[in-house]
C-alpha cells in the first residue's frame, strides 16, 4: 500500500493601499540606487534583514510586487519547521522573498536557495541585493521560463524532489510547473507548496486542481473571466498531465489581525 501526503499552504492579500506611484517606469532601477546610495553602505553589507528594512522604506513611495511582512512569517514559520535543504521559488523579482526566505533556509542548516526569474533585467539587480545581504554563496538565481529551468533541475540531478517551494510567479504557470513536478516524481510525502496571490488577484485553474479548495470560495474565485487565462503564446514548454493519484484537499483559516487567506492543503492517495 502507497501513501503520499502533500502539505500546500495558499497565500494570498486582499487589495493592499493605494500608491501614486503604482506602474512608475524605472522603479526598479531606482531602488537599485537607493540602496546602493545609502552613505551607511558597509553596516548594510552581509546583513539580510538590512536589506530588507531598505526595501520596505523605499515601498513606502513605490510600489514593488513583495510577498511582505505577514504572509513571509508564514513562510518563514514553515522553513523553521521542515528546515529544507534545498528550497526553490519560483518569481524571484526583486530578490525580497529570496533574501528573506534565502537567509531563513540558511540560519537552518539548509545547503541552498534557487530563486528562478524569466526577467534577466529583474533578474540581475535581485542578484546585487542578495549579494549585499550576504547570501550571494548560498541563494543562486536561475534566468529562464519556470518549467524550463525546473525540467532541468531535475534532469541534472540537482533537484529530485520538492521539499518546500514559493510560487509567486506568473499565475497561469502555477498549475503548469505544479503538473510538470508531479510529472517528474518532484512531489513526494512531505513536500510543501506556498502559493501567493490565488484568491486575490486570483488563480483559478491552481485552486480547483484536485479541488484543493473544495468547499472555500471556489464558487466566487471561478466568477472571475479566465477564458484568456493562458494566452497560445505562453503555452507550457513541456506536455504532461501531472499525477493523478495526488489529491488535494484543504482548511483555510484567517490569521487574526492580517488581511490574508491562508489555505492548508493535505494531500493523500493510497494505492492497494
Amino acid at each position: 500500500m502507497l501513501q503520499k501526503h502533500i502539505i500546500c499552504y495558499i497565500l494570498s492579500s486582499q487589495p493592499g493601499p493605494v500608491y501614486t506611484r503604482l506602474h512608475e517606469a524605472g522603479r526598479e532601477t531606482k531602488l537599485f540606487h537607493f540602496v546602493y546610495g545609502q552613505p551607511d553602505l558597509d553596516e548594510i553589507r552581509g546583513r539580510p534583514q538590512k536589506v530588507l528594512d531598505l526595501r520596505n522604506k523605499f515601498e513606502e513611495e513605490y510600489y514593488m510586487m513583495t510577498v511582505g511582512a505577514p504572509k513571509g512569517r508564514m513562510v518563514t514559520d514553515r522553513i523553521d519547521e521542515i528546515k529544507p535543504k534545498r528550497m526553490i521559488e519560483l518569481g524571484c523579482y526583486m530578490g525580497y522573498s529570496a533574501i528573506l526566505f534565502g537567509d531563513a533556509v540558511r540560519r537552518n542548516g539548509g545547503e541552498r536557495y534557487l530563486s528562478l526569474e524569466l526577467n534577466p533585467e529583474w533578474a540581475a539587480v535581485a542578484h546585487m541585493l542578495i549579494e549585499l545581504a550576504g547570501l550571494r554563496d548560498f541563494v543562486r538565481v536561475i534566468v529562464g521560463r519556470s518549467d524550463v529551468s525546473l525540467d532541468r533541475l531535475y534532469r541534472s540531478g540537482e533537484v529530485s524532489k520538492i521539499e518546500l517551494m514559493f510560487l509567486d510567479h506568473y499565475e497561469p504557470a502555477y498549475l503548469t510547473d505544479l503538473k510538470l513536478c508531479e510529472h517528474h516524481g518532484m512531489i513526494v510525502p512531505g513536500s510543501v507548496l506556498a502559493a501567493d496571490n490565488v484568491l486575490y488577484p486570483g488563480n483559478p485553474p491552481y485552486l480547483e486542481y484536485g479541488g484543493p479548495m473544495q468547499g472555500h470560495n471556489v464558487e466566487r474565485i471561478s466568477e472571475r473571466q479566465v477564458k484568456s487565462y493562458m494566452p497560445e503564446s505562453d503555452t507550457p514548454a513541456f506536455k504532461v498531465i501531472g499525477n493523478p493519484n495526488i489529491v488535494y484537499q484543504s482548511v483555510l483559516r484567517q490569521p487574526e489581525g492580517e488581511r490574508d487567506e491562508v489555505t492548508r492543503c493535505v494531500g493523500w492517495q493510497e494505492q492497494v
